[in-house]
């Protein structure tokens, strides 16, 4: 049972920390006109597990904060995310017993 959990930790601790990062490089990148990541492949990540990260990333940085459509995105990423470990409670328990 505690194996399920360390997988599914690990997975949104790595995916949180790459979609942090991402979204402070392409800060970096907006502000010296390179090229950027697409908005596509961040909507991807925070919907594969990094939406947590991505959704810190645009607080610490004030990246895309203010478009309400990339944040309700993001958002509903992260419920789907809150919803799947709230059903995985439900199947195999609290992580810690």
């Amino acid at each position: 049972m505690y194996a399920i959990w360390n997988l599914v930790a690990g997975w949104l601790a790595l995916s949180g920390l790459v979609g942090f990062v991402l979204m402070g490089f392409d800060k970096y990148r907006a502000v010296n006109s390179g090229w950027r990541i697409p908005v596509r492949a961040l909507f991807t990540l925070a919907l594969i597990g990094g939406a947590f990260g991505v959704l810190l990333g645009s607080v610490a940085f004030h990246h895309k904060s203010k478009k309400s459509s990339f944040i309700g995105i993001v958002l509903i990423c992260v419920a789907l995310w809150l919803g799947g470990l709230f059903a995985l409670v439900r199947l195999v328990g609290l992580p810690w017993g």
